[in-house]
Parts: structure tokens; C-alpha cells; sequence
């Protein structure tokens, strides 16, 4: 064990090798592939020891810790930002991190179903969602969920594909949701709600080594199909494999107050504000809301943040700055 590194619950899954020799050295090996990986263009041999130095704890803290990164906005669209995810995620898995994707494709849905002319609506930040709209939904979620697999088996990964359905990983019911206008019962339709997770394919899945990419369908009792939010299912599944962070890439900065202006860190208390102010609304309710249920429930910590960043996920993870906001429940707020 390398002096002073604590692994703790870290230490669940099967690191690469058990011999000593990489335990010490791995970390301090890797530091050097990441900065390969990030492409700087900085050219003072002491800027590049400075960039090696500020990751290489970060490396040590958290080899053998799960990751679960929910995948969305614009690093699901833009080629560049796409070739760039895939290839952070083979890197946290090379120095010894493993990441675990939930993607959405909330954009994607509505394009084509605008292109097939079906009406959709949202409520509260759901895709109401009937059986047309359901076929179009798994299509979607099935075409981006071999896409994410591909791009990532392309730079050196070894990623699977799971829907919820697989191996019964995501139990669900049809959501119930209460208008906030005249408290009567909203219908969305086939949107589900989580009833239970059931970690053991996913964790198989990490302990040999494999990326797991998961599309956020649910299984009912009766074995039909549910859309369930992708946040949702991030938090959720986060909480169950006992995950170090759980990391949701948006579209923005990261949370915003009634400024405009970037919160980098967050408490429980000062979220449960901001809800009833009206300061986070729309799409954003999920996604916190569900950030603050997994923290809540033992993830260490959350991270929303700037997807439309190159490099984002290794900027949030091993730089003393990050990018986005950070959300604690035992932080106290200030």
C-alpha cells in the first residue's frame, strides 16, 4: 500500500494487477499518461511538472473508486467533444478509476420525433411519453447507447452496452406526479420511476475491467418498457454502487444563482433554497434533485458540470480547480 493512500470503499473493485510493485507505482506512472492524454500545447518543462504534480494525488485518491458520470448535451453532439469523452473515460479507466455511464438523449428523441411528426410535451422537466413516443425513445437510446460503446472501443476501452432491462438492473413503475397547480395526478404515460436497482451486472462488469454504459430504461412488473430521466437513474445507481462522485455533464457552467452568476459549491440546505425560490427550475429540477438524493444517500459528492469543456471530466477529477459545481450534504452552508 502506498504510504499515506487511504483506499477505503475504493477498494471494492479488482484493480488491474494485486502485486505491490503496481500498486506503488501505477498511480505515479499515469500521472505522465494523462498529461500525453490532455494534448497541452504548454511548452515550460516546469509548467508540464506543475500539471504532473497537481494530478498525481488526485490519481493516488481515487484508484479503485467508481465513477458514475451521467453523459448529455452538446459532448453527446459535437464530434469533437464526443472523440474527447470517449477518450477520458479509457484514461480514468487506465490509471485505475472505473467510470460507469449513464447517457440520455433527450435531444436526439426530440429530433426525431419532429421529423416523424409526433407530438411530445414536458412536465416538470418529464417527456410525457405514450407508446409511439416510447418506440422512438428505445430506438434512440439503443442507436446512442452502441455509439458510446464503439467510440470508446475505438480508443483502447472495453465498454458493454446494458439497458435497465438486462439482467433486471433497473426496476420500475409508471411515475406518479402531482400538477403543482391544482394538485390533481399528472398521466405521463410510459415514464417510469425507480422501484429498485439491481448492481450485480454492473459490478461484474467493473471487477473485469469493462466500462458499463447503461440507457436509462426501466423494467415494470410486467415486463414492459419505461423512459426513466437519466439523472434520475445516475443518482440512483450511484447511491447503490456506493460511488466516490457521481459527475452529470450539461450544457452549462454548472448551477447558477438569480444572477446568472456560477455557484462552484453547494450544501443540501442551500439547494432545498434555491428549489423554492424558483432559482433552479425546468430541466435542472431532476438533475439536482437527483445529485442532492445521491449525496444524501453516501456518494461522496456530485459535480455538475460544463460538458461543451474539452477535457471536462479529467479537469473536474485531477486539478485543484475543477469546473462546475460541487454538491455536498455534510457541507455546511456558508
Amino acid at each position: 500500500m502506498v504510504a499515506g493512500i487511504g483506499y477505503g470503499r475504493c477498494n471494492r473493485a479488482r484493480r488491474f494487477t494485486d502485486s505491490e510493485y503496481n500498486r506503488q507505482h501505477w498511480p505515479r506512472l499515469a500521472a505522465f499518461f494523462v498529461f500525453a492524454h490532455m494534448n497541452t500545447d504548454v511548452t515550460s518543462p516546469a509548467h508540464k511538472a506543475a500539471v504532473l504534480s497537481e494530478a498525481l494525488p488526485y490519481i493516488q485518491r481515487f484508484h479503485g473508486c467508481t465513477i458514475v458520470i451521467k453523459y448529455g448535451g452538446n459532448a453527446m453532439i459535437e464530434p469533437k467533444l464526443k472523440a474527447g469523452f470517449a477518450r477520458d473515460v479509457v484514461m480514468l479507466k487506465l490509471i485505475g478509476m472505473n467510470p460507469v455511464i449513464v447517457h440520455g438523449g433527450g435531444p436526439q428523441i426530440g429530433e426525431l420525433l419532429e421529423k416523424m411528426k409526433i407530438e411530445s410535451a414536458f412536465v416538470q422537466g418529464m417527456r410525457i411519453t405514450d407508446e409511439r413516443v416510447m418506440t422512438v425513445v428505445e430506438m434512440v437510446l439503443g442507436e446512442l447507447n452502441q455509439e458510446i460503446v464503439s467510440l470508446i472501443n475505438q480508443h483502447g476501452g472495453r465498454a458493454v452496452g446494458l439497458t435497465g432491462q438486462d439482467g433486471k438492473l433497473i426496476r420500475a413503475r409508471r411515475m406518479k406526479l402531482v400538477s403543482k397547480d391544482d394538485g390533481n395526478d399528472l398521466d405521463l404515460g410510459l415514464v417510469g420511476e425507480i422501484e429498485k436497482i439491481e448492481p450485480e451486472l454492473v459490478d461484474l462488469l467493473v471487477s473485469r475491467n469493462f466500462v458499463p454504459v447503461v440507457a436509462p430504461i426501466g423494467m415494470g412488473p410486467n415486463g414492459e418498457a419505461f423512459n426513466i430521466n437519466a439523472d434520475l437513474v445516475a443518482g440512483k445507481l450511484a447511491e447503490r454502487l456506493e460511488a466516490e462522485k457521481l459527475i452529470m455533464l450539461t450544457n452549462t457552467a454548472g448551477v447558477l444563482d438569480q444572477t446568472g452568476e456560477l455557484v462552484t459549491g453547494l450544501s443540501a440546505s442551500r439547494i432545498e433554497k434555491m428549489f423554492a425560490d424558483g432559482t433552479i427550475h425546468g430541466g435542472m429540477l431532476p438533475k439536482i434533485g437527483s445529485a442532492l438524493d445521491a449525496v444524501k444517500g453516501g456518494v461522496k459528492s456530485a459535480h455538475i458540470i460544463d460538458g461543451r469543456v474539452p477535457h471536462a471530466l479529467l479537469l473536474e477529477l485531477m486539478t485543484d480547480a475543477g469546473v462546475g459545481t460541487k454538491i455536498s450534504a455534510d457541507k455546511p452552508d456558508h
